[in-house]
């Protein structure tokens, strides 16, 4: 996100501050893969209808996380972009060295919850005791959200399975380019 900082008392990192926090997601997943990252490096398509955007929808819930950072519980902000939803927490959970603990919506194919990159998507996290305020604040800014989970010690889990430790994504990440080169 590129904008004007007016306030920087409101600046808000991207990473995980507490075990324990409530993870929500402002916008709505989409069953949308359309020019991933995933589907190209993985399915091999090269050429694909661009994901899902919508102007209306995108300001609405710009709007909504400014409101949010001013309210000032928000503890992380987090936009979904490249990699998608799942990439994004791993951002999160390794500038943080905390992990995360979410279930995926169970009627969208998870591949797409968890790597489509439709935008109008901001992952937020806030201290539990903040959770109703977060969700007022949402329901007053007419946008959708859902609840995904918490911020979770060291470990990476999603719909109750085990997908590794912090430690493990930060190794991978840390040694990507050297692994690229070394090929």
């Amino acid at each position: 996100m590129v904008g004007i900082v007016e306030d920087k008392a409101l600046q808000t990192s991207l990473n995980f501050k507490n075990e324990g926090d409530v993870i929500y997601i402002i916008g709505e997943c989409l069953n949308d893969i359309n020019s991933s990252e995933y589907l190209y490096s993985y399915h091999k398509v090269k050429s694909s209808p661009a994901p899902h955007f919508n102007l209306d929808e995108e300001f609405a819930i710009h709007q909504a996380v400014k409101s949010v950072i001013k309210s000032g519980i928000v503890e992380s902000v987090h936009d979904c972009s490249d990699g998608g939803l799942f990439i994004n927490l791993i951002e999160s959970s390794i500038q943080g060295g905390l992990g995360f603990d979410i279930s995926s919506d169970k009627t969208i194919r998870k591949d797409a919850f968890l790597f489509g990159e439709g935008q109008g998507r901001v992952v937020v996290t806030v201290k539990k005791d903040d959770e109703i305020a977060l969700v007022d604040l949402l329901k007053n800014a007419d946008v959708k959200f859902s609840k995904l989970g918490f911020v979770k010690a060291k470990e990476v889990r999603i719909d109750e399975e085990a997908y590794g430790s912090v430690t493990e994504f930060k190794k991978m990440y840390d040694s990507a380019i050297e692994k690229i080169l070394n090929n």
